[in-house]
């Protein structure tokens, strides 16, 4: 909207020219830009609209209008840009998790009294299925 105001201002400075008017030998009248024998030169000048209060509002109005339609917009990218990162974040740290089951190496938890208790295989193949389920609904 900013942009159509300058170009309004600065259309006069672009639309200026040289205007010239002349009769040729049969008296019929001519215009043109390039000034021929006898010509007079015309000072064009660009119409100007007043604009009443009501219309000003009216631009003013729009213009908030469309300024908070970007701030929304804005808004919105980066919200949604925010969840994406999280989303994107979550899937690694799972990647890593399925990654350290199918590395071969005994995992273990510590219990009660300290001691290692090694995890077994129908174990493991319930945390690879659980966390495969995990990634093909939120990662895919």
């Amino acid at each position: 909207m900013r942009l159509w105001w300058l170009l309004l201002i600065l259309l006069p400075l672009l639309a200026s020219a040289e205007i010239y008017r002349w009769t040729d030998a049969k008296g019929n009248l001519h215009y043109g830009e390039q000034p021929s024998a006898g010509a007079q030169k015309i000072d064009v000048r660009p119409q100007v609209i007043e604009r009443d209060a009501a219309t000003l509002e009216r631009e003013a109005r729009t213009e908030r209008f469309y300024d908070a339609r970007r701030e929304e917009q804005a808004k919105n990218a980066a919200d949604v840009q925010q969840r994406q990162a999280s989303r994107n974040q979550r899937c690694a740290e799972l990647r890593r998790s399925l990654n350290s089951l199918d590395s071969g190496k005994k995992l273990y938890y510590r219990d009660s009294k300290g001691e290692r208790v090694f995890y077994s295989d129908e174990q493991l193949n319930t945390a690879r299925r659980k966390i495969d389920a995990r990634l093909a609904a939120d990662c895919s």
